[in-house]
């Protein structure tokens, strides 16, 4: 018998290494990341080596698509910044600053002065974590500029003294030659020509992140400051973000102001329909066809999403917006701190006449337009369990429980996939958590044959539900798929949302345990695939096709 453990074993090894690492550092409230705490994590990460953060374990090369995955999902100027803390929602929206919201996760930050940034963490643990693997993974990278820009006599090199400034040039909004400086930047991050352009012009045209030569310079600065000057860099938790972690705090606040609401509007008795999706497909789907009639006669609604999918057509988004909302939607406003947006659908003001064919067709003779609608936002990672838990839960008042009438739960994920492409569509039968093997499965009322038309394709089995997607390897990929689990993708909710629909249905009984499950992915990644992880960069409109062949479903589901 063969005991050598495999390249997954040691993978998951390191993952479990990183997760109780971490858990100790909150517990400790600081630690340096360049210190003996940190530099186990990096350790960890190396031995890991994710997929998403390409080239982390070469000594020399900096990591560029990586490096600017992470920069859309942590806050601008926050390279600049010797000191980071991570808080839970403490007052600092009610004060003078202003928030800062990256363009990828949306959470607010705040630049407390030149060397200070707070970041929220509302999302629970989950959040803290992938927040703290990528911290590390970008002091890592700042090691390597550091290196690049020191000569043997530990004195600045000439690449750095140019890089310097150009920085000074851009600020003072002065002209400088792009070309020499890309040459100069090339040199310090250990990268050609070509590669450093091609990142430059990336990282110029994302949305809410500073330039490279900006964001290099202040990487490799602060990493100098510290090998040289012991001006070392720290990462922080404030003691009441310790305290809240895991307490369902901000997701007990989130749902209650959702149940009073359907209370106020007279809604709360009627059957209702959960759907966990982004905030647009459910909007279009049942509004636009009719509020943009003129623009669109005789148009399909994959032509329609299309069109509102791009940046251009920002007049007709309003447009459907400002319809719906005087034809039964309701946007609930929410001040929690779960950033997660909520859509109300009254559906007995919905004209069906004006349905889309892809969904009218499919409508019964007579329906039934009592039902109500709540879209959520995306969750993420452990927060789908305390969002969904909080909501299921009977409205408490004055000592009475009132539960709500939950006729089905509906989630449209993005998930990597493991068997197919980007834009292909995953049915999963059960969940299994990555970590302990916790497995969930349940009776999907969406199959492969409900998209036998939709012109995808579409993959059936068992989903991973991970702790990270941005600690997965190749060699953990390669074991879900290829083992008995027979994986065909990995996502970061699904198992959360199942354990507390099974929880309420099965256990704790507040609601049917007949209630309707759905459940279907969209392939937004491929991490065994060379150039198809996240860092590569999101769908774009190739999303759009099976986002709105999930949610035609979806509705079809409701209105039978």
């Amino acid at each position: 018998m063969n005991t050598t453990p495999t390249r997954a074993h040691i993978s998951r090894a390191a993952i479990e290494r990183l997760y109780i690492e971490m858990r100790h550092l909150l517990v400790r409230g600081r630690y340096k990341p360049m210190g003996r705490s940190g530099e186990n994590m990096i350790k960890s990460l190396h031995t890991l080596h994710p997929e998403i953060y390409g080239t982390i374990t070469d000594p020399d090369k900096v990591e560029l698509d990586g490096l600017l995955y992470i920069f859309q999902r942590l806050p601008q100027g926050i390279e600049e910044c010797r000191y980071i803390k991570l808080i839970s929602r403490e007052g600092l929206e009610e004060s003078g600053f202003t928030p800062l919201i990256p363009s990828k996760r949306r959470r607010n930050c705040y630049r407390i002065d030149d060397e200070q940034m707070y970041i929220e963490m509302t999302r629970g643990r989950s959040d803290v974590y992938d927040v703290l693997t990528h911290l590390t993974f970008l002091y890592n990278e700042a090691e390597k500029i550091g290196k690049h820009s020191l000569n043997n006599r530990s004195e600045t090199n000439r690449a750095w003294q140019m890089v310097k400034k150009i920085v000074k040039s851009i600020r003072n909004g002065e002209e400088y030659d792009e070309q020499v400086g890309l040459t100069y930047l090339s040199t310090l991050l250990g990268r050609t020509y070509e590669e450093t352009a091609t990142a430059y012009e990336k990282f110029t045209n994302a949305d809410k992140v500073n330039d490279l030569f900006s964001i290099v310079f202040h990487m490799g600065r602060l990493s100098q400051d510290e090998s040289l000057h012991k001006n070392d860099r720290e990462i922080s938790f404030s003691s009441s973000l310790v305290d809240k972690l895991g307490h369902h705090v901000y997701g007990e606040q989130w749902a209650t102001n959702i149940k009073n609401f359907l209370v106020q509007q007279g809604l709360y008795d009627r059957p209702v329909h959960i759907i966990s999706s982004n905030m647009h497909s459910v909007l279009n789907s049942l509004y636009a066809p009719v509020a943009l009639a003129k623009e669109y006669k005789g148009k399909s609604l994959e032509y329609i999403a299309n069109e509102l999918s791009k940046s251009s057509n920002k007049k007709l988004r309003d447009k459907v917006r400002t319809y719906a909302k005087k034809n039964g939607l309701y946007e609930v406003d929410d001040h929690s701190g779960t950033n997660i947006t909520v859509q109300v659908i009254d559906c007995s003001q919905l004209n069906l006449s004006t349905m889309p064919e892809e969904i009218s067709k499919a409508l019964p003779k007579e329906v039934n337009q009592d039902q109500v609608i709540i879209v959520m936002d995306y969750a993420f990672g452990e927060q789908a369990f305390e969002t969904m838990d909080e909501l299921l839960k009977p409205l408490d008042r004055n000592g009475k429980k009132y539960p709500m009438h939950v006729a089905s739960v509906n989630i449209m994920g993005k998930a990597g996939i493991l068997k197919g492409g980007k834009g292909d569509i995953m049915i999963p039968q059960s969940h299994i958590m990555e970590g302990n093997a916790d497995n969930y499965p349940f009776n999907n009322e969406l199959s492969v044959e409900d998209f036998a038309d939709c012109g995808l394709d579409v993959y059936e089995g068992n989903m991973i539900t991970v702790l990270g997607t941005s600690l997965q390897n190749e060699d953990i990929l390669r074991y879900f798929l290829l083992s008995s689990w027979g994986a065909i993708g990995l996502e970061m909710e699904g198992a959360h949302y199942q354990k507390a629909i099974q929880a309420h249905s099965h256990v704790r009984n507040s609601i049917s345990r007949d209630v309707k499950v759905r459940y279907a992915y969209y392939a937004s990644d491929n991490p065994l695939e060379t150039g198809s992880t996240l860092a590569s960069g999101s769908l774009g409109l190739d999303g759009v096709k099976p986002t709105y062949a999930i949610t035609v479903e979806i509705l079809k589901g409701v209105f039978a």
